[in-house]
């Protein structure tokens, strides 16, 4: 099995529709079974990846104390900033090769190996977004693609797949080819202008997303493990 170089979780996010957890602690600290969101994803890299990157934001001095315990190698503190500003403002962007994309909110099954075939058989775009299959009750983006290179993302657009939150970048080749800015989505806009954001055909064996304490009661009824 190949291993990677590098992933990162993001993992800043302060979210508000699971209050009154995250009144005390950051999102993915929260608990489910025996982890919390964030080791789910930890575990589910680490024997696959030789560094791992966290962004945090909101309380992020527990969360990095947390994660570092757990094998992490980098934190990096976005707090106030977009979600794709690590791309252009941090030691991330001198990496080289393809990065691993989570998010912490995600409990999921991959298969790297296809994964990184898949993205090879793309010809190494700067962006390969990973699809599922829309979940109901779960918001996504949906993805619009030919042949999968992307065409259009939108929300209120159906179609058979949606964004899973889970990426294969490859940040010289995006800072090559779009302006600086904040916001993964914008990111993609530019990426989608210049021909170079695609969608795997390689889909995650198990993918559940928790963004609210019924996510979170589905997830532990559901059994699925990291």
């Amino acid at each position: 099995m190949r291993r990677l170089k590098h992933a990162l979780i993001m993992a800043a996010g302060r979210g508000t529709r699971m209050r009154t957890m995250t009144d005390h602690i950051p999102k993915p600290m929260i608990r489910y079974g025996d982890y919390t969101l964030i080791e789910s994803g930890i575990r589910s890299l680490i024997k696959h990846v030789d560094h791992i990157h966290i962004t945090v934001g909101y309380k992020g001095s527990l969360l990095a104390e947390h994660v570092i315990g757990l094998g992490v190698d980098t934190v990096i503190n976005t707090e106030g900033k977009g979600n794709a500003w690590w791309i252009y403002n941090t030691l991330i962007s001198s990496l080289t090769g393809p990065l691993v994309v989570l998010t912490a909110d995600n409990v999921v099954e991959l298969d790297f190996d296809l994964l990184i075939k898949e993205y090879e058989r793309l010809d190494s775009p700067a962006c390969m977004v990973v699809p599922v299959l829309p979940v109901k009750g779960l918001d996504g983006d949906f993805i619009h693609h030919e042949k999968n290179r992307v065409i259009e993302l939108d929300r209120n657009k159906p179609s058979d797949a949606y964004c899973s939150g889970i990426q294969i970048v490859d940040v010289k080749k995006i800072i090559l080819l779009t302006e600086p800015v904040g916001d993964f989505y914008q990111v993609w806009q530019q990426l989608i202008n210049k021909s170079q954001l695609y969608c795997s055909n390689v889909y995650p064996k198990n993918w559940f997303t928790v963004d609210t304490p019924e996510h979170l009661d589905q997830l532990n009824k559901a059994g699925l493990k990291p």
